[in-house]
């Protein structure tokens, strides 16, 4: 059943153009920025979810230690607070990727993602953090008749890593969640939590400070400088410290290193009013899912702590020469296409309409991943390129990041994954055209019953792709 037009255009009429995460009455004040010049013994370069578990992290090894987290803006202003709050223990953007690129240390790739995830629910737990983090189970509808074809070699994938699994057939998935468009599904049981990513954020920041750290909001870092220590200048002031992690992740940071193997690819978001008794019985969603599609272009979605639904994704869009700028949050085009959708998902829901729409940059690689690498005599390490994991992942970068910068020999920095960096977006103009040409390819791909074409063959012999 196709949605009316107009009638998207009317559920979006009223929508703030605003994180609905972040757009909240009892959000925390901002911390002052640098005011002067200081000494340190770590300097953290960006207040996101890498930033804050990096400084955790480190001042839980060593108590004491000296560290500062300098933020350009609010800690998790970027993706940290823009996403859907799906909290995966993956690290390798799902297993079938992680079969494809690392098939040999998968096993441990997994134990070392389910490690993770664990931590970070007794992270919270212990620090009572007031993040509405909660287990949940993750569902691949299926929509068309190719993707119930898919499915069974997934089951065998997840089966075959010990995850508790099981198909649904379309009556199933009906039961489950009801649309229209639903045939079937596979549902995981296992390594998803749900979570606010933003108080999430706020809840970290509050633990690193109480841990020792000192954080700095409305501090840009304009460059980190060569010397005995490194110099991190600001326009307010510089960090004489002698070690600098940097995880601006999609944000262009005062080092070189990640400029070629990460770029930013505008995902958005819209929320919905929260749904009364009438409307939420009409969908069912009684388990409270975590769901996404799963085409190669693919919406996300979930219900929120008060029945809002969050759907976001489909629609990733780069901008030419790594842009990054506030004017590309808002995207009618994208919005209303996600509106239109969103009713022909759930036509029994017409009359509902959306509070908050948003987008934000999400760091991407050519494998997916999260990429590592140091400079300046390995005193300062870098990490980025989570593409749409980060939430949970952030957390295994950050300590890969600090075990690389104190350069220390672990299971972690001896993975393939570490060790390996994917393969580098071409310079511009052919990076942009390369994406485009791949989007392209996959919007066929997904109009001809997944049959992928000549291009995108071409970047899976190379182990190369776009996703978001």
């Amino acid at each position: 059943m196709a949605a009316d037009r107009s009638w998207a255009d009317v559920a979006l009429a009223g929508a703030e153009p605003a994180v609905f995460w972040s757009d909240c009455a009892d959000s925390p004040a901002a911390r002052p920025p640098l005011a002067r010049d200081r000494r340190a013994d770590l300097t953290i370069v960006g207040g996101g979810f890498t930033g804050l578990w990096a400084a955790i992290c480190a001042l839980e090894a060593e108590p004491g230690l000296d560290v500062v987290v300098l933020e350009a803006q609010r800690c998790g202003y970027g993706a940290s607070s823009r996403n859907g709050g799906f909290c995966d223990a993956s690290l390798t953007h799902g297993l079938l990727n992680g079969l494809a690129h690392w098939p040999d240390e998968v096993d441990t790739l997994v134990k070392l993602g389910r490690e993770n995830l664990d931590a970070i629910e007794t992270t919270v737990a212990a620090n009572a953090i007031d993040a509405d983090f909660h287990r949940a189970a993750e569902v691949g509808v299926a929509t068309e008749e190719w993707h119930l074809a898919e499915l069974p070699e997934a089951l065998e994938a997840h089966r075959a890593a010990g995850d508790t699994v099981e198909l649904l057939d379309g009556e199933q998935m009906q039961a489950r969640v009801h649309s229209p468009t639903y045939l079937g599904g596979l549902v995981r049981h296992n390594d998803l939590a749900l979570v606010d990513p933003a108080r999430l954020c706020w809840g970290l920041r509050d633990l690193a400070e109480t841990l020792g750290a000192t954080v700095h909001e409305d501090t840009p870092v304009v460059a980190v400088e060569a010397g005995t220590p490194l110099t991190v200048r600001t326009g307010q002031g510089a960090v004489r410290s002698d070690r600098v992690v940097v995880a601006t992740n999609a944000y262009r940071g005062p080092t070189r290193g990640p400029r070629r193997y990460v770029i930013p690819v505008y995902d958005h978001v819209l929320v919905t009013e929260p749904l009364d008794t009438q409307q939420r019985s009409a969908v069912g969603w009684r388990e409270r899912d975590g769901l996404g599609d799963v085409s190669n272009q693919f919406h996300y979605y979930r219900l929120t702590a008060d029945d809002r639904i969050l759907w976001g994704g489909y629609d990733a869009t780069y901008h030419f020469g790594n842009g990054v700028a506030d004017h590309h949050d808002q995207s009618d085009r994208t919005h209303r296409m996600l509106a239109r959708h969103f009713f022909e998902t759930f036509p029994e829901l017409e009359g509902l309409r959306f509070t908050h729409r948003w987008g934000g940059p999400i760091g991407t690689t050519t494998r997916f991943t999260a990429t590592w690498g140091t400079s300046h005599r390995g005193r300062l390490a870098w990490v980025a390129g989570y593409t749409g994991l980060g939430v949970g992942a952030s957390r295994f970068g950050a300590r890969v990041a600090l075990d690389l910068l104190w350069g220390h020999s672990t299971e972690l920095t001896e993975l393939a994954m570490v060790r390996r960096k994917p393969v580098p977006f071409p310079p511009e103009p052919l990076r942009w055209a390369g994406v485009q040409l791949t989007r392209r390819s996959l919007q066929r791909a997904d109009a001809r019953q997944g049959r992928r074409g000549p291009w995108l063959r071409l970047l899976d012999r190379f182990g190369v792709g776009f996703d978001s």
